[in-house]
């Protein structure tokens, strides 16, 4: 576990931000950071991009972001990530489940192992994250926002175990909220073609796959990281009566 002072403001409203260090990740901690909440960045093997940011923020305002590495494939890594939280801070007022493990898993070639890995960080860790967490996030009236995927509606050839873990997520936002109400408010973003991958093993059948997505999107464009990180930020900081939701944010992609 890898964290920077840990001095606590608890006036200061908190969010901690899993899989933060970099993408829509980042920009959602950027974007609390901007509304004066003292941030908590999640990374796994990111940390060097997490503590750039960490820094970034808090040349802005010092002590209000944090680094904490954890693998959420292992469940000891988990209850510790929560306990650091618990610690030293003095609240909790938003958990933000957006980490995320994403490959291709064929029928023909998946393996438990790949199973296991997706549905880590997809679905058990934002469960036993929200078991530990809960109590602090009842005391200060917070709320959990899970990241999902559109996908998991239309299905995705390849990606059945990945669509699987986030199926359960969007499933336990619809259970939780239902079960933490009326004390936390539980909803879910689900976004839609937001980002390319970092890199293409094929870049020809790349395009033309991204010429396909591009076609089927009404809005005819990409979404950014900022798209999604001013949703999960209005369905934390604004939508008060708003719980059991999953917010699609697709340009119109789901329509069919």
């Amino acid at each position: 576990m890898s964290m920077a002072s840990t001095e606590l403001l608890p006036v200061e409203r908190v969010v901690l931000i899993t899989g933060a260090a970099r993408r829509i990740g980042a920009r959602t901690a950027e974007i609390f950071h901007q509304h004066g909440y003292r941030v908590l960045i999640h990374c796994h093997q990111s940390l060097a991009d997490a503590s750039v940011l960490a820094d970034q923020l808090n040349a802005l305002r010092s002590n209000s972001a944090f680094v904490l590495q954890a693998d959420l494939n292992h469940a000891d890594a988990v209850r510790a990530l929560a306990e650091t939280v618990l610690s030293q801070h003095a609240r909790l007022d938003v958990l933000v489940n957006n980490a995320s493990s994403f490959y291709a898993t064929p029928l023909a070639s998946v393996s438990e192992q790949q199973w296991l890995d997706l549905m880590g960080s997809n679905a058990h860790a934002p469960l036993f994250l929200c078991q530990a967490l809960a109590p602090r996030l009842r005391a200060s009236g917070g709320c959990i926002v899970n990241l999902t995927d559109m996908n998991i509606n239309r299905g995705m050839a390849g990606f059945s175990a990945y669509t699987m873990a986030k199926a359960a997520l969007q499933a336990m936002t619809r259970s939780l909220a239902r079960e933490l109400a009326p004390d936390i408010r539980v909803n879910a973003v689900s976004p839609g073609a937001i980002l390319w991958p970092d890199h293409a093993s094929d870049p020809v059948a790349h395009a033309t796959q991204q010429a396909a997505i591009l076609a089927g999107i009404p809005m005819a464009r990409l979404g950014t990281p900022d798209d999604i990180a001013q949703t999960v930020f209005f369905l934390a900081h604004h939508a008060h009566y708003v719980t059991g939701q999953t917010w699609r944010v697709d340009g119109g992609r789901g329509l069919g």
